[in-house]
């Protein structure tokens, strides 16, 4: 059994301000905590022991050479038994697919696709449509068109 331990609320400030940045100096982020810094590198490394605190990333931000048209697409397969893995080994593989979600509902799998034009993301729809391995049912699109809020954070 994966066992979580419970978190009090200086757990919960930690992981707050770890959140908003994950490279604040343990010094810094202790006197946000009200703790001084040895106990606090110990809640920290027993949040990451515990898998709470699964890594850490940055949010990036990259030059205008970045794929202009953002797509989210919906996709519905229609064998799941036959098709799944398949589709998800070819979702890790394209490089297009910036993230990936298999999810519950009325579709299998949310999809956010970078492209350069409508025409490079219409030419791996078309790929993916025509492929027997994918037994792809149909695919739903929406494009983005501006960047609110990012992993947790509002965009100016």
């Amino acid at each position: 059994m994966d066992h979580k331990p419970s978190l009090d609320r200086i757990d919960l400030k930690i992981l707050e301000v770890l959140q908003r940045d994950g490279r604040l100096p343990f010094q810094r982020l202790s006197e946000q905590v009200n703790l001084t810094p040895r106990p606090c590198l110990e809640r920290v490394r027993r949040l990451e022991k515990a898998g709470i605190i699964k890594g850490y990333s940055a949010i990036v931000e990259l030059p205008r050479s970045t794929p202009p048209l953002v797509i989210l697409a919906q996709v519905t397969l229609a064998d799941h038994l036959v098709s799944q893995q398949a589709f998800i080994a070819e979702i890790q593989r394209t490089p297009q697919v910036q993230d990936g979600w298999m999810v519950s509902g009325t579709v299998d799998f949310l999809l956010r696709i970078g492209c350069q034009h409508i025409d490079e993301y219409r030419q791996l729809a078309d790929a993916w449509l025509a492929s027997t391995a994918f037994r792809i049912e149909k695919i739903l699109t929406t494009t983005e068109l501006q960047q609110i809020k990012r992993d947790g954070m509002a965009q100016p």
